[in-house]
């Protein structure tokens, strides 16, 4: 393996079968069947804190949701893991045979409190940050981004039977360099097969043509640096002999928890990070949707010429409407200073919860697709928080044509 150079960053993606990543798809599948079964009155009042835990044939879901609809859970739960492939034993779960648990209570009416009516306010305390930058068209870090492709190209060939003994379970890591120029310098991959004692050499080889190679057609310019042979690792922890030793993999192979991929869901690590998972939260949670408007803002100062790279910061306060704060940082790119770009975004912008859920028009069964394969930098119906609808706005405010 080849010495890197002085200056990388990496990060990482997991599949849609992560142990982890299959309790954020369950939570966010039962909050859009709240959302889709609510109407009027009925879809405002509702409240949603879902949390799901999975284990070798077994999947707990316990939160506090309060709902004049009830949804079938035992139903939408086995219906996600077929989804994502969990049919079989040797998968690591089978959806039909698994014991499923339901504890779920009604929201404190402590909480209720302050976060009812049509202008709510935080359903919680704390700071959320949203990031952009130009390193690719969709405004996002590199190494995040491409991991993600990389993630999905494996579910991809998995699911198209191209490579048909890959599981549910795996993972990706970029490493990107920046001494002269953004370039990937390594890449990692982790992938489940359902072959016990599976040669590495053929998994390996199935990995690079149909998963590495068509990533690297992309954008083939910041691949240029980058050696098949000496900088793709598969299967890392394979044994001496030549096999791959991802055999057990899935619930089975490790327990998964909602919300324990926070950094995978936003910016791989770039920017700071509130610390508030996403998945399984109703807007009226800013831990989700004041992250989904910090990302809105920086995408757009970003995509308005403001600046090459911005983190945006909110804070809130439990039952109160307006932020406890407002932050810019352009890291020394901004065509303003960043006191002058956060008085824009006040101008341009409104952070009060209610008005959040408006512009993002969050109450919507839309969050299940959110749940793998990233939050942010995905141009697909119902990512309005990829808008770049505001750049005029802000070119505007900002005295800038």
């Amino acid at each position: 393996m080849r010495q890197l150079p002085p200056n990388t960053f990496a990060s990482e993606s997991v599949t849609e079968g992560h142990p982890d990543k299959v309790c954020d798809q369950i939570s966010d599948a039962i909050l859009d069947a709240i959302m889709a079964g609510n109407t009027g009155p009925n879809l405002t009042a509702a409240r949603v804190a879902c949390e799901t835990l999975v284990s070798t044939d077994l999947v707990v879901v316990t939160g506090e949701i309060t709902s004049a609809f009830m949804p079938e859970y035992e139903k939408i739960i086995r219906g996600v893991l077929r989804d994502i492939g969990y049919t079989e034993k040797l998968a690591g779960m089978d959806a039909n045979r698994c014991r499923v648990l339901i504890a779920v209570d009604p929201q404190s009416p402590d909480i209720a409190a302050g976060t009812g009516g049509e202008d709510p306010g935080a359903g919680d305390q704390g700071m959320m940050f949203g990031y952009a930058c130009v390193e690719t068209p969709e405004l996002m870090p590199l190494p995040i981004h491409t991991a993600h492709k990389l993630t999905r190209k494996m579910a991809e060939v998995r699911k198209s039977g191209e490579i048909e003994y890959l599981g549910p379970d795996g993972k990706s890591q970029v490493t990107v360099s920046y001494d002269g120029g953004v370039k990937i310098v390594r890449a990692v991959l982790a992938a489940q097969h359902k072959i016990r004692d599976l040669p590495l050499k053929k998994i390996k080889a199935d990995l690079t043509e149909k998963v590495v190679k068509p990533i690297i057609a992309e954008r083939p310019e910041i691949w240029d640096k980058f050696d098949l042979q000496e900088d793709l690792i598969i299967n890392g922890t394979s044994d001496p002999n030549g096999i791959s030793t991802f055999f057990v993999g899935g619930p089975e192979g490790d327990a998964g928890l909602t919300g324990r991929k926070i950094i995978v869901d936003t910016y791989g690590g770039k920017g700071r990070h509130g610390g508030g998972a996403f998945s399984g939260k109703d807007p009226t949670k800013v831990d989700r949707s004041a992250n989904y408007m910090c990302r809105y803002v920086a995408k757009n100062i970003v995509a308005a010429g403001l600046a090459t790279e911005c983190e945006f910061h909110l804070a809130y306060a439990i039952g109160l409407k307006e932020p406890m704060s407002v932050g810019v940082n352009t890291f020394g790119t901004g065509k303003l200073g960043d006191m002058e770009l956060a008085r824009i975004c006040r101008e341009v912008f409104s952070f009060r919860p209610a008005d959040i859920i408006r512009t993002l028009d969050l109450r919507r069964p839309i969050y299940r697709a959110t749940a793998a394969y990233g939050h942010f930098g995905r141009e697909e119906p119902g990512f309005t928080w990829e808008k770049t609808d505001k750049v005029d706005d802000l070119k505007q405010a900002a005295g800038i044509e």
